[in-house]
């Protein structure tokens, strides 16, 4: 069972090429996501000639580049915790890049000539709840700080009328976001290096990394030795040794509504991507024909970072997050939802990825902890890793989220039976919100040991 998004995509059952015997490459990444695609397309424009092979253990966009709500959007979001991170000057040109990224995929688009079902509508940042009003304050008023205006303000009333509910009671607007059918995106990604040479070996999961040097990436049906490897595991990436305690996998889950283009035109949507401010966030939006496609975060948790059979398939959180839909959105209280699915999200401690050598290697790259916002800041990450992968003294290869992140999650299993705690806290916390009770105090207290997601919470204003 496959997301709306790749069945889309896909069609029937793909053909296939999966590594058969042994190779030499210059460069192998693992892993066929956004990550991997941008990653091989910017090595092919840096160096054209250089042998450069990813192997996915199933198709490319298989993971969380087929699943994600499709929402392509820029850090300007995160603009606290990135200056946090990297100080003030580097904080404002990744976020400044971050935006220019999503212009840059739809020139790709165009290019390449992908049908992504890409529309730069802007992302409406809302609250669907008093105590969330406001919770964008913060980052608005960091960036303006610098000179920057990338929110526009709403006026009373303005966000439930873009948002087609008055269950949105304020918010803001980011003009620059987009959004995009993820799988359908990646595919062409695909494509598009397949045309620029770059061997593709689908069906081939890594079996084991031999860190020898060079090193070696073991598949079923094979060995590549590579000069470098670069890891673009996604969530899977936490069970690498370096990282376990860097990345908490939880799983996100998404249903989709049968076509009802008439209720969308009454909601004016557009290509507009919504989502809420609360940390198990609805990020929600219609699709070209015409259904609602709507995500809530917070679902399944990975112990030690297993992303086993509980984050494939149909959503076991449908119900569910059916039912958040309908409760901001009475009026579709009759469209019958005709899909689920799920998938892992790799939140990092800082809500932002981080890339890095293994081990100090200069041959041993990875690049995680995208925590909810990938499709866009994925272009960004390939051309850091690419840069570090050719060993580069470039603005990418020096960027502040170059290395490993500092501190970490507790090991475990204290940090799986704690996460399972914090997430009913959240639950439990957001739940009295919505009914406009205050939270208990203990809930708010564990509420706020969340790792960030979506959107920034206190914590990194």
């Amino acid at each position: 069972m496959r997301s709306l998004w790749l069945r889309e995509a896909l069609g029937g059952e793909p053909e296939r090429q999966p590594l058969e015997g042994d190779r030499r490459l210059d460069v192998c990444i693992v892993g066929g996501g956004f990550t991997g695609l941008w990653t091989a397309l910017r090595l092919k424009e840096l160096e054209p000639a250089l042998d450069v092979g990813i192997v996915e253990a199933d198709v490319c966009g298989g993971g969380a580049s087929g699943r994600n709500g499709g929402f392509v959007l820029s850090w300007w979001a995160k603009f606290a915790t990135l200056q946090k991170l990297c100080g003030v000057e580097e904080a404002l040109r990744l976020a400044r890049a971050s935006a220019s990224a999503v212009d840059e995929i739809g020139a790709v688009c165009e290019r390449e000539g992908i049908d992504a079902h890409y529309r730069r509508d802007g992302w409406l940042w809302t609250a669907t709840s008093a105590a969330q009003m406001g919770a964008w304050e913060s980052t608005v008023t960091a960036v303006r700080r610098h000179g920057e205006e990338p929110f526009v303000a709403l006026e009373p009333g303005e966000a439930a009328e873009r948002a087609g509910a008055a269950t949105h009671l304020g918010g803001v607007f980011e003009p620059t976001a987009a959004s995009v059918q993820p799988a359908l995106l990646a595919r062409g990604l695909r494509r598009a290096a397949l045309d620029r040479g770059v061997q593709i070996f689908e069906g081939t999961p890594m079996l084991g990394l031999t860190r020898s040097a060079p090193p070696r990436v073991r598949t079923p049906g094979g060995t590549i030795t590579a000069d470098r490897v670069v890891l673009a595991l996604n969530a899977w990436a936490a069970r690498l040794r370096e990282l376990r305690r860097r990345l908490v996998v939880i799983a996100s889950d998404m249903v989709a509504t049968a076509p009802a283009p008439e209720r969308i035109a009454e909601l004016g949507w557009g290509g507009l991507c919504i989502s809420d401010s609360r940390m198990l966030v609805n990020y929600f939006r219609a699709t070209r024909d015409g259904r609602v496609a709507w995500g809530k975060a917070g679902g399944t948790l990975a112990f030690a970072g297993r992303v086993g059979r509980s984050f494939q398939g149909t959503s076991p959180r449908a119900a569910a997050v059916a039912a958040s839909m309908r409760r901001l959105y009475p009026q579709l209280a009759d469209v019958e939802v005709d899909a689920s699915w799920t998938g892992p999200i790799d939140r990092s401690t800082s809500g932002l990825p981080f890339f890095a050598r293994l081990g100090e290697r200069p041959d041993l790259l990875v690049g995680a902890g995208y925590s909810g916002n990938g499709v866009g800041p994925s272009l960004l990450g390939g051309r850091i890793l690419a840069s570090l992968t050719l060993g580069l003294d470039d603005e990418w290869a020096s960027s502040g989220l170059v290395g490993l992140p500092a501190g970490g999650f507790p090991p475990e299993p204290a940090r799986y039976v704690g996460g399972l705690a914090v997430r009913a806290a959240v639950e439990r916390k957001e739940a009295a919100e919505d009914a406009g009770r205050a939270p208990a105090r203990r809930d708010r207290a564990l509420a706020g040991l969340a790792p960030a997601g979506l959107v920034p919470t206190n914590a990194d204003a």
